[in-house]
């Protein structure tokens, strides 16, 4: 077209969410990495949450997630408004579900953009707000017998 300029590299990916799941199966964060594999990206941002041996002072055990049916359509609205606020390439999340151990990984998620501080901010956006909007619960068991539930209402 007269008077556009394009180069490699400077439009917006097609589809740029890769993948976005919610599984009862070990996490790999070899595959959430490869999800986001672009070669317009200069920087690429990977986030891993796992399973800790405390919260709040007290020793954990182990802990369970659970989700309300609508956890997979939250999480696509929240990639899909963290993919409209950033030069987002690609964006993968995948949350785990069901009884996992200290050590486990509970969440990974990974954005690549064309330069690093925008992957840093994009990805950090990502999971600040799968945390605060995606109704996914985390009910914990402590070494005392004692037990709790985190995000349930």
């Amino acid at each position: 077209m007269a008077g556009t300029h394009s180069h490699p590299g400077e439009q917006a990916a097609q589809d740029p969410i890769r993948l976005l799941a919610i599984r009862d199966t070990p996490l790999s964060v070899d595959e959430i990495f490869r999800a986001v594999g672009d070669d317009a990206a200069g920087g690429t941002a990977l986030f891993v949450g796992t399973v800790r041996n405390h919260d709040g002072g007290a020793d954990v055990d182990r802990l369970g997630y659970s989700c309300h049916p609508s956890a997979e359509d939250e999480m696509r609205r929240v990639a899909e408004k963290v993919a409209a606020d950033f030069p987002v390439r690609a964006l993968a999340a995948v949350h785990r579900v069901g009884d996992l151990e200290v050590g486990d990984l509970a969440v990974v998620v990974a954005v690549s953009c064309p330069h690093r501080g925008e992957a840093f901010e994009a990805c950090r956006k990502l999971i600040d707000d799968l945390k605060h909007e995606v109704p996914i619960w985390k009910h914990q068991t402590f070494s005392d017998g004692t037990d709790e539930w985190v995000g349930a209402c």
